[in-house]
């Protein structure tokens, strides 16, 4: 009876060896996945910062651009108006006048 016993407390004693190397396993893999997950929001953060400067940038360049459009529309308004003028304003400068 004292031999099964041995048996029985050496496998015991292995399946204690196993389960603290798989505790340690485990430790270390969790270890490696805060590391990971820290990096992770580390770079998310870095990139949500980036993209906020990138929306501020491009806010500001459309403002930029709408404001450039709306006096290219102003000047474009203003030039069609003396393009269609023009004729008119040559007859009265040679002193055309339209017959009666």
């Amino acid at each position: 009876m004292a031999a099964r016993t041995t048996t029985k407390n050496k496998r015991l004693d292995e399946t204690i060896v196993l389960l603290n190397q798989s505790v340690a396993q485990l430790n270390h893999s969790m270890a490696q996945l805060n590391h990971t997950q820290a990096t992770f929001l580390e770079r998310m953060a870095s990139m949500d910062q980036e993209l906020v400067e990138q929306r501020r940038e491009n806010a500001t360049r459309f403002a930029r651009i709408e404001a450039i459009l709306l006096e290219h529309s102003r000047i474009l308004t203003e030039h069609t108006r003396l393009l269609e003028a023009l004729p008119e304003t040559i007859r009265q400068k040679i002193g055309f006048k339209p017959a009666k």
